[in-house]
C-alpha cells in the first residue's frame, strides 16, 4: 500500500477515493473542490461518515436495499462459514446454500417453482426477458416476441433492461436500444389527466388504465406480445402504487392475449410492501416471471434471482434430443454461495423478529406521518405508497399539479440532511417530474425512528419553502 490509515485518519481513503473511485449517479465536478461523501461503518438504522457524522437511513443504504439493517452479526458469519467451506462453483451444478434457499423462497411464493440465480436485479430481468424470445422461437413461430414495460418503471440499466424503462432521463443519450420492446401508459391516479382519465376515480380509474394495457396490445398485435413486464409499485419513477381495479383486469387481458406476466420485485420483494413477502401478493397477481434483488440478502452479498413457474420451466426441457432447446445461459456471480448463505440468513431474522408485521405497522405510522405533513405543507400535492415504501410528491401549486423543480425537490433533500437524516427523491429519471420524495427506511424502524424522519422532513419543508 502507498499509505496507511486508521480510523481516526481517513485522508488517503478520501484521496484514494478522489483520485479512483467513479460513484454512482454522481457529477464528479464538485469532487475538485470538496471531498465525497464516504460511509465508513453502520449499526441497525445508523451510518457513518469519514468525518464520524451520525446520520438516520431513511432509505436502506440509498437504494432501497438493507431491508434487515446494519451489523448483522448473524449473516455475516453464515457468509464467512459458507465461503470457508465452499465460495464459489459454476451454477450449471448446484451448492448446498443455493438448494436451501431456494426452497424456502419458493414456500413463500405459491403458484412459482423454479430459482435461476444471478447477481443483480438487470441481469435477472434480462434472464426473464430472454426466456421470453425462446419461448417466442420455441413456441410461436419466432412471432411474440415483443415485451411490453410500463410508463415510468425502471427494470435495470444494461441496455437491454433500458430497452424496458420507462424512465426517459435515464435512458438518455444511451440509445440506440434493442428492438421489440414498447411501452403502455402509467396507472397513477394523481396524474390521470396525463392519461386521458381525468373524469375517473378509484376501481373505475384503475380498470381503465389497465385497459390502456390492452389497446397497446391490440394496436402491436396480440400475435406479437409475448410478455408484460411491471413494477408491483412503481419506484424511482415516483413510488406509485396502482389503484384498485388495476391487477385483476391486468391479469386478464393477459390470460385473454397469452401474454406472459412478468413482475419485477427488485425493490418491492422480501417485505419491503408489508405483511406479504412480495409486492405482488398484496393484489391476487398470479405472475410466470417474478425478478428480485436488493433486499433478498439486504446488501450484505451479491445476489438476485429470477423465479418462475413450472409451466415455463417444462417448455426448456420438453425435446432432450434438440441441442437448442433448453435455456444456454450462464451467470458466472449466480455460482457464488455467499448470496443464498446471506439470503437464507436474512430471511430466518424476517421471520423471527416479524419483521413483515413491523413494516407494515411502521409504514401505516409513516403514512399517517406524512398526510399530517400534506395538511401543514401546501407543497405536498400527494403521499402514496405502501409499507416501508412510500413517497410525497411536492408541487408548486395543488390545483394545476405542476411539479416543483428537481432543484428545488434536491434543496428538500439536501435540507433534511442538514438534520442528521438521509431520504431519497427522484432523480434523472422522468423529464420535469423529479420531484417525489423517497422513504425506504429498515423493516426494523421504530415508532422514534419513523417521527424523527418525518420530523426533518417537516423542518426542510418550512425551512425551504416557508
Amino acid at each position: 500500500m502507498s499509505g496507511t490509515f486508521t480510523d481516526n485518519d481517513l485522508s488517503h481513503v478520501i484521496a484514494a477515493d478522489k483520485a479512483h473511485v467513479w460513484h454512482h449517479l454522481v457529477q464528479h465536478k464538485p469532487f475538485e473542490t470538496n471531498d465525497p461523501r464516504i460511509i465508513v461503518e453502520g449499526k441497525g438504522m445508523r451510518v457513518w461518515d469519514q468525518n464520524g457524522k451520525e446520520w438516520l437511513d431513511a432509505v436502506s443504504g440509498a437504494v432501497w436495499t438493507v431491508n434487515v439493517g446494519y451489523g448483522r452479526e448473524s449473516i455475516c458469519k453464515a457468509v464467512y462459514e459458507q465461503m470457508m467451506k465452499m465460495c464459489y462453483f459454476a451454477q450449471a451444478a448446484g451448492s448446498v446454500p443455493a438448494a436451501l434457499f431456494a426452497e424456502k423462497l419458493i414456500d413463500k411464493m405459491p403458484g412459482m417453482s423454479r430459482v435461476y440465480y444471478t447477481n443483480s436485479g438487470s441481469e435477472a430481468n434480462e434472464k426473464a426477458f430472454k426466456m421470453v424470445r425462446q419461448i417466442a422461437h420455441k413456441k410461436y413461430g419466432g412471432k411474440k416476441t415483443k415485451i411490453l414495460y410500463r410508463d415510468r418503471d425502471y427494470h435495470g440499466g444494461t441496455l437491454a433492461t433500458m430497452s424496458a424503462g420507462g424512465q426517459d432521463e435515464r435512458n438518455a443519450q444511451y440509445g440506440p436500444f434493442a428492438p421489440d420492446f414498447v411501452r403502455v401508459p402509467h396507472c397513477m391516479e394523481y396524474r390521470k389527466e396525463e392519461l386521458g382519465l381525468g373524469h375517473l376515480s378509484g376501481e373505475a380509474f384503475g380498470i381503465a388504465a389497465a385497459n390502456l394495457i390492452e389497446e397497446v396490445i391490440l394496436r402491436e398485435g396480440p400475435e406479437t406480445v409475448g410478455a408484460l413486464c411491471l413494477e408491483p409499485v412503481t419506484a424511482g419513477g415516483g413510488v406509485i402504487e396502482a389503484p384498485e381495479g388495476y391487477w385483476p383486469r391486468v391479469q386478464e387481458i393477459c390470460k385473454q392475449y397469452d401474454v406472459l406476466l412478468h413482475i419485477d420485485e427488485v425493490v418491492c420483494g422480501i417485505g419491503r410492501t408489508g405483511t406479504h413477502w412480495f409486492g405482488y401478493q398484496h393484489y391476487g397477481i398470479k405472475p410466470d416471471f417474478v425478478t428480485m434483488a436488493k433486499g433478498v440478502a439486504s446488501g450484505y452479498a451479491a445476489i438476485a434471482c429470477m423465479v418462475t413457474t413450472e409451466a415455463v420451466f417444462d417448455l426448456f426441457k420438453d425435446d432432450s434430443s434438440d441441442p437448442l432447446n433448453y435455456f444456454r445461459d450462464i451467470s458466472t456471480f449466480g455460482g457464488c454461495t455467499a448470496g443464498p448463505a446471506a439470503a437464507l440468513e436474512n430471511m430466518r431474522i424476517i421471520e423471527d423478529e416479524n419483521l413483515l408485521e413491523n413494516c407494515t405497522l411502521m409504514g401505516e405510522r409513516m403514512m399517517a406521518n406524512l398526510r399530517a405533513l400534506q395538511e401543514k405543507h401546501p407543497v405536498i400535492g400527494d403521499v402514496r405508497g405502501k409499507g416501508l415504501f412510500l413517497g410525497a410528491e411536492l408541487v408548486q401549486d395543488r390545483d394545476s399539479k405542476e411539479p416543483v423543480s428537481e432543484a428545488m425537490a434536491q434543496k428538500v433533500v439536501a435540507e433534511v440532511g442538514n438534520h442528521g437524516v438521509i431520504i431519497g427523491v427522484t432523480n434523472r429519471s422522468i423529464p420535469g417530474r423529479n420531484n417525489t420524495l423517497c422513504f425506504s427506511p429498515a423493516l426494523i424502524a421504530t415508532a422514534d425512528d419513523i417521527d424523527k424522519i418525518t420530523d426533518a422532513v417537516d423542518k426542510a419543508l418550512t425551512t425551504v419553502f416557508g
